[in-house]
């Protein structure tokens, strides 16, 4: 199988994902502005998780870009991936409904941390054919540092959350701060 298939495979499902998630968002029955703020935590929740698939849509771009050859544990590793990328909407709709309360706020970046755990797997089953390209073991050290603070940080803020959900949720979108702009060596390296 070709990268390109596995791309295209994976693009549609991130696009089916994104879909989902917008549905989610339900139109007030009135006209007021009291009833627009009521539904503003879902619009927020959303907003959040559509730049979170966004960066993994954007660096999964990338990532396959290294792939030489897709084998099982690469196809296997991006299916993963897209498993829990697919509960995403679940864990937005969750948080949006239940205005960000301790409980959501967990499930969310619990469901955030197994997104960044299988980023980490499907990053390894690539980084794995390309062990003997000093240049592309160099970029994928550096992305497993980022990766690791991500799921580090979403480890702790579900922690945190029965504390302050609000904090939970600063650190929650902390990795996608972190991960809003591409690595420019992988740019680099791609156009090489």
């Amino acid at each position: 199988m070709k990268a390109t298939r596995l791309e295209a495979f994976s693009d549609g499902v991130i696009a089916i994902i994104i879909t989902i998630m917008v549905l989610e968002l339900k139109v007030p029955h009135h006209h007021s502005w009291s009833d627009l703020l009521e539904v503003a935590p879902t619009f927020l929740a959303y907003a959040l998780s559509f730049l979170n698939v966004a960066i993994y849509w954007v660096n999964h771009h990338h990532l396959i870009h290294l792939v030489r050859r897709v084998n099982a544990s690469v196809m296997w590793a991006n299916m993963n991936l897209l498993f829990w990328l697919s509960l995403v909407p679940f864990a937005t709709a969750y948080l949006g409904e239940n205005r960000a309360s301790a409980q959501s706020v967990a499930v969310y970046g619990f469901s955030a941390g197994l997104c960044a755990l299988a980023y980490y797997i499907l990053r390894h089953a690539i980084a794995c054919q390309t062990h003997d390209d000093p240049k592309v073991s160099q970029l994928h050290r550096c992305m497993l540092r980022k990766n690791r603070i991500a799921m580090g940080l979403y480890g702790v803020a579900v922690g945190v959350s029965f504390l302050s959900p609000w904090l939970a949720l600063a650190l929650i979108m902390m990795p996608a701060l972190m991960y809003f702009m591409p690595d420019r060596e992988v740019e680099k390296l791609i156009g090489e």
